[in-house]
């Protein structure tokens, strides 16, 4: 054991010194808070991306938005921001830091860049999903902008301000999309395979075993008010995939902004000055969605379900709202993690049946086999590591974790079960959009979210980013 000096003693008196004097400054200084929207629909024309086909867009039902929070305690300045797009690559996500902290001087490891996921908007992803493209499209480097804009204007906007949170639970909206079946022709897969599960099986199909997975019904959400009351923003979290249900190939950004729409209805925040923002981010959704399989679907008109999905947590929001106690100050803390995954290849053999079936000189034996046969060659020739971007957040009492992919429920479920901070969200596609992400146990029992393509890093990869997502949130308490 090495010996105490009067020198150690001193340098320890020294930091719980510093320690304390900081704490005392963030409890003192005044908490700010601003908040502000930036148009990100693109023209008519472009690809709607999310499905295997990319109609053309030939109208729009509501616009694309960058919701943007800025929130400043004193002592911390950071940035949050929640983007209608179906995922983004973190080269654009670097760029609109960069752009952003030049005009704002907010430090760009404190700025956190998410996209809600709706399948009903353009791409700001890479034409192959693990090989960065040489330059950013003109769509990214659109949206690169938007988002300093939006920051830039939030900055702008920033007044005194109280803060509040709080978690509601709405279980009726979320289920489980991978089942267990019965053995049969349903389970087959495009590797020559077959799965032990299948995504969106048939609604009330005889062959229907249990769903492979949890749900999350929470909704937890912050809530920012001037000092007076009025309200300036509220970020809310819900583990869904999108709805869906458009008319056509129209831009939408599914209940995400219906949520916003309706939350900001139900506090009376309408024609503000500055506007009322609300947000919906993503939580850990890779396996979720909003169809009850155990009975046919019924047909709705186009945006029925989402408003009903949108209605539904925005009024439990509303409920656990009436309740919350406002804070005139709240400690802010970020930290960011760069983490190297290894990149999943396909073996020589499967190689070369995916070069077979491009080529046309193998006969397809599932729909979707050449789709996945190019994505099989995409990633034989992609590199065999990705670096990841992990963020964690500590807002008063709420810890944010971030995910840039497709997030199973268990991992999100993991994650705020072991987090030191009450509550705890994860938001998912932050910084990034690099695919789903199973949990390894998943991974055994197959299915669309772990084919090679549609998964692309290491069967371990949920256990190395809860692990050190934990360790982050653990660094920001208070020493």
């Amino acid at each position: 054991m090495p010996a105490v000096t009067p020198r150690s003693v001193l340098l320890a008196a020294a930091v719980i010194v510093v320690g304390a004097a900081q704490i005392l400054a963030a409890e003192s200084a005044e908490f700010l808070a601003g908040a502000a929207t930036s148009n990100i629909t693109p023209p008519l024309g472009v690809p709607i991306v999310g499905g295997f086909e990319s109609p053309l867009a030939t109208g729009i039902h509501d616009e694309l938005r960058a919701r943007c929070l800025v929130l400043d305690d004193g002592m911390t300045r950071l940035g949050i921001v929640v983007c209608d797009n179906l995922g983004i690559v973190r080269e654009c996500c670097d760029e609109a830091k960069r752009l952003a902290s030049a005009a704002t001087k907010i430090p760009a490891d404190r700025i956190l860049i998410s996209a809600t996921h709706t399948h009903s908007g353009p791409s700001a992803r890479y034409s192959s999903r693990m090989t960065p493209d040489a330059e950013l499209t003109d769509y990214q480097r659109f949206l690169a902008q938007r988002i300093a804009d939006g920051l830039a204007r939030a900055v702008n906007n920033l007044e005194p301000a109280r803060i509040g949170w709080g978690v509601g639970r709405e279980p009726e909206q979320v289920f489980n999309r991978r089942w267990h079946m019965k053995p049969g022709p349903d389970l087959r897969n495009p590797f020559d395979g077959v799965d032990q599960v299948r995504m969106n099986p048939p609604g009330g199909s005889p062959n229907l075993l249990e769903p492979a997975g949890p749900t999350d019904p929470e909704v937890g959400f912050l809530s920012i008010q001037s000092r007076d009351g009025r309200p300036i923003a509220l970020l809310a979290n819900y583990s869904l995939h999108y709805v869906g249900g458009v008319k056509g190939p129209v831009i939408s950004a599914d209940y995400f902004a219906m949520f916003a729409d309706e939350i900001q209805r139900l506090l009376g925040a309408d024609r503000l000055d500055p506007p009322f923002v609300g947000v919906m981010s993503n939580g850990t959704s890779g396996d979720i969605n909003n169809i009850d399989f155990l009975c046919p679907r019924p047909r709705q008109p186009p945006y029925e379900r989402m408003r009903q999905v949108a209605r539904a947590v925005a009024a439990e929001v509303y409920r656990v709202h009436q309740t919350v106690a406002f804070h005139n100050s709240a400690p802010l803390g970020m930290t960011e993690r760069e983490m190297s995954l290894a990149v999943r290849k396909p073996s020589a053999e499967l190689l070369e049946r995916a070069k077979q079936l491009v080529a046309g000189s193998r006969k397809p034996d599932h729909p979707r086999d050449v789709a996945y046969a190019q994505r099989a060659i995409e990633l034989a020739s992609a590199p065999d590591e990705v670096t990841i971007v992990l963020q964690a957040l500590r807002i008063g009492d709420v810890g944010i974790a971030t995910s840039p992919f497709e997030t199973f429920c268990e991992t999100g479920l993991g994650i705020k079960q072991r987090s030191p901070w009450r509550p705890t969200f994860t938001i998912e596609l932050a910084n990034g959009s690099y695919g789903y992400l199973p949990t390894p146990e998943q991974h055994r029992l197959g299915g669309y979210e772990t084919w090679l393509g549609t998964n692309n890093v290491e069967v371990n990869a949920s256990r190395k980013l809860t692990d050190a997502l934990l360790e982050m949130l653990d660094s920001l308490k208070t020493p």
